[in-house]
């Protein structure tokens, strides 16, 4: 990285030890068309999107003469930055399949060059089995994280029905609401700040050990190989209805975000029983990286990058240890326990102070012993654990990007060493589930399967349920 004397905005901590020797993560969204590809889609998202919204997106990392890292605007050329791959033509949806599956599992390993803007849009013009044409979006976690460049992508987006609307977004709250007295209403105050206290000392000690001494075992959804961010991996989704998930939800009282964690826990278990009856009685951890953002849906890029911004441009995120519940007699006859035990470990995880404190510690590991050390610090946090979970909430309505309708949107993340990342959003009435899984490790075929059938069982007990009969 090279000198520079009018580089003049610093590079955040984050954008620091998201571009480490140890640490270097890609955000990738895929924007998936129902009409053909144009390179002209591209050309607007570089002239109109990319540039013009923030300075990162012209600017490389440089070191200034007191050794801070800072960015410098440079000159962006669309060549660098906008790649369209060259299949064989006329071939079959399947033959395309493959070829688009063989392009991403390279993509996902490839690096940026460090000499220009840590991005990319790559236009995939030919068909598949979902759609007629791909962009993918190729963003370094330095430039942001998964909210602020899904905010820059939706800028660009209009709804199908009325551009002159905004787009909207799904609720994240419960189903289940309660009222009670201003005296129940301190006491329950009180108490839940007690428990709070001490539930929040407890995950705090537990997520330090997690991210240095206590590793999860070794089973069929971790094979804890060394360099596993540098091996390959594939890309493969699971699709959802939204209404069916809202029915579920409606039902157990909970939210779209502990049905779909508890139906992925339930699957996970499944997928090792099939491959291992043993190694379902493994120890394993789902790492759910979260936002630490208090805003329910996503405010436009000139809001974010106000100084005063509730919802700044950035790496606002943090994560949280789950474990995933073992199969036993009680879950394996009620596959809801899946669901009310992800709702119960996250609610009380998030109810207590433990993303702030794990906040404050890498803030300090950071003045004590720099960026590298960081970087090693969330590098074990996720090398420790079995699965990471994201997810991001997605628009209610149909976009068009330049006229052209969106038929559907997901992303993933890399540079970890996990076997298994999950990420999951919505779009519309559809609930996107995205596996990237270690290539010659994790059967996604089969893990898809013990998925879909958790989601399956689950969704059936739910609606055999008894309706709740309001106080």
């Amino acid at each position: 990285m090279e000198n520079s004397e009018d580089a003049t905005e610093p590079v955040s901590p984050s954008g620091r030890y998201f571009n480490t020797t140890v640490l270097c993560a890609y955000c990738f969204g895929f924007l998936e068309s129902e009409t053909p590809i144009e390179l002209s889609q591209a050309k607007y998202l570089f002239e109109e999107v990319f540039l013009p919204v923030n300075p990162r997106f012209s600017s490389i990392m440089v070191r200034d003469e007191n050794g801070e890292m800072k960015w410098k605007r440079v000159e962006v050329k669309a060549e660098d930055h906008i790649k369209v791959p060259t299949f064989p033509e006329n071939e079959s949806l399947e033959s395309y399949d493959q070829y688009f599956e063989e392009y991403v599992t390279e993509l996902l390993m490839e690096r940026t060059a460090q000499d220009k803007p840590l991005w990319e849009i790559h236009v995939i013009k030919y068909p598949t089995s979902t759609c007629a044409g791909t962009l993918i979006f190729k963003l370094h976690h330095a430039l942001g994280d998964g909210y602020s460049l899904m905010g820059a992508l939706l800028s660009s987006l209009q709804r199908a029905d009325d551009p002159s609307l905004p787009l909207s977004f799904p609720s994240r709250k419960s189903s289940s609401s309660s009222s009670s007295s201003s005296e129940k209403g301190f006491f329950r105050w009180f108490s839940s700040t007690v428990f709070s206290f001490f539930n929040s000392i407890s995950d705090f000690g537990w997520s330090i050990a997690k991210s240095t001494v206590v590793e999860d075992d070794i089973s069929p959804i971790r094979s804890g190989e060394e360099g596993l961010e540098s091996l390959p991996c594939v890309i493969s989704n699971i699709s959802f209805s939204l209404d069916q998930v809202k029915s579920i939800k409606s039902k157990l009282g909970v939210t779209i975000n502990d049905v779909i964690t508890g139906a992925i826990f339930y699957g996970i278990r499944l997928y090792m029983q099939e491959i291992d009856n043993e190694a379902s009685k493994a120890n394993s951890t789902g790492l759910v990286i979260l936002s630490t953002r208090n805003i329910g849906s996503y405010q436009s890029v000139q809001e974010m990058m106000k100084a005063d911004s509730k919802s700044p441009w950035g790496n606002h995120i943090s994560f949280l240890h789950v474990p995933i519940p073992k199969l036993t007699q009680t879950n394996i006859s009620n596959p809801l326990e899946f669901v009310w035990n992800a709702q119960k470990e996250i609610k009380r995880k998030r109810d207590s102070f433990t993303v702030f404190l794990i906040e404050w510690v890498l803030d300090m590991e950071l003045k004590l012993r720099g960026y590298e050390a960081v970087a090693k610090h969330i590098y074990g946090t996720l090398r420790n654990s079995s699965v990471v979970v994201s997810n991001l909430i997605g628009p209610v309505e149909p976009m068009v990007l330049a006229n052209h309708p969106v038929k559907g949107l997901y992303f993933t993340m890399t540079g970890g060493p996990e076997s298994i990342n999950i990420s999951v959003i919505s779009y519309t009435k559809t609930l996107r589930i995205t596996l990237k899984t270690q290539k010659g490790f994790i059967d996604e075929r089969k893990f898809k399967l013990c998925v879909v059938k958790a989601f399956d069982v689950i969704s059936k007990a739910a609606m055999e349920m008894p309706n709740k009969t309001k106080a």
